[in-house]
């Protein structure tokens, strides 16, 4: 168990979807949509078995050939884009909350022209400190290397900081970069591999985040 530096907590950096932003209908609807189009007969229970942030993950499971990748990204997008995901309830005030006494950063699977206009439409793009997206680095989550940039944007170390999502990608990610992993329950199907990851805390929602905060800083 990574442990903190005795002056605590220096940075929060959290997960996008999921965990901050309420986008699993506009997420699910737009990979049926997709499945339909690329002629896999997968429905929401083959999603939810399969699930990852990152998606070539998916991909691989539903055996989509390596040369229809980027038309699968074309139909998820354009799917998704019919959508418009809200934030998760409690979301603005715990960033607020913890953003006054923190470093906040954002380390996401999502492409930066949606997570940047998401962020734009919510009134957040300046509470981060910084924002790493898909395509910031060669490797996907659960590599560290995206959260590794995050941390060397905001000159912090591992052992200062905790990420919060809601994925094992995610505590997978956090913790083979140094980074205390936080779980938080959100809307997509991944709450029995959650626990099953063991995270470090398991919040029922991002309301308890400040609470699970102020234990380590304890």
């Amino acid at each position: 168990m990574v442990s903190l530096r005795n002056n605590g907590l220096e940075g929060v950096l959290f997960d996008w979807d999921g965990t901050l932003i309420d986008s699993y209908s506009a997420d699910s609807s737009a990979y049926l949509a997709m499945f339909q189009e690329m002629g896999i007969p997968w429905g929401l229970k083959e999603l939810a078995r399969h699930y990852s942030p990152n998606w070539y993950r998916v991909y691989r499971a539903a055996k989509l050939p390596r040369a229809r990748w980027e038309d699968a990204d074309r139909a998820w997008r354009a799917q998704y884009a019919k959508h418009s995901p809200q934030l998760i309830a409690g979301a603005r005030q715990v960033l607020e909350r913890l953003g006054r006494v923190h470093h906040l950063g954002l380390v996401t699977s999502g492409d930066r022209d949606r997570v940047t206009r998401q962020l734009r439409a919510f009134r957040l793009t300046r509470m981060f400190g910084t924002r790493v997206c898909s395509g910031d680095t060669a490797e996907k989550k659960p590599h560290p290397a995206p959260l590794r940039l995050a941390l060397e944007r905001l000159s912090l170390a591992p052992s200062s900081c905790v990420y919060v999502g809601d994925s094992p990608e995610d505590l997978e990610m956090a913790k083979r970069a140094g980074v205390r992993a936080i779980a938080v329950l959100g809307p997509f199907p991944t709450e029995k591999r959650l626990r099953a990851a063991r995270p470090d805390f398991l919040l029922r929602s991002i309301r308890e985040l400040p609470e699970a905060l102020e234990s380590l800083r304890g």
